[in-house]
């Protein structure tokens, strides 16, 4: 396993506004909003007879939560093209979804503030369980259309090849 590397210079943690997403060795336009990673391991308790009082603990099942992805509503046609492999209307009887291919597994980079990337996430063998073509139409309303994904997903894991990168200065004068 590869060793995270440590930069003297960097005092502050990572800011959360500067990201990427990549699927299918692409990156997707326009992604405003990711969902936490986060997992759940339930918790076991047992006793044998002799044991005291209390109770041990030992781990269960893991769960990963579905991670919702968020972004203004466009031409492009990324999100509805996925969505559209879990279930699609008039696609005929026994064809609406894609088993083949409606899995994929995703990529979500974290950069600094220069943009250069500190931290990457795999997300393993996603597919979209719920897809919002068009939010709520407000004739009143002042806001960005939004169309959102949730994805079901088999786990994650942080990629150790990233590490962390020497973050540039000012040339200040002599």
């Amino acid at each position: 396993m590869a060793q995270f590397s440590v930069n003297a210079q960097r005092y502050d943690p990572y800011k959360n506004f500067k990201f990427r997403i990549k699927w299918d060795n692409r990156y997707v336009a326009g992604i405003s909003h990711v969902s936490a990673l986060k997992r759940s391991t339930e918790v076991i308790e047992h006793r044998e007879g002799g044991d005291p009082s209390s109770a041990r603990k030992s781990p269960g099942r893991t769960t990963f939560e579905p991670i919702t992805l968020e972004r203004g509503l466009s031409h492009d046609p990324e999100f509805e093209r996925w969505a559209n492999k879990t279930w699609n209307l008039g696609s005929g009887l026994g064809a609406e979804a894609s088993l083949k291919d409606f899995r994929k597994d995703i990529v979500i980079e974290l950069c600094n503030e220069a943009g250069q990337l500190a931290i990457a996430y795999t997300v393993f063998r996603c597919w979209v369980s719920e897809f919002q073509a068009l939010p709520d139409l407000d004739a009143n309303g002042n806001a960005i259309a939004i169309q959102r994904l949730t994805l079901q997903n088999e786990g994650w894991e942080r990629d150790a090849t990233v590490t962390e990168p020497s973050e540039p200065g000012f040339n200040e004068p002599a």
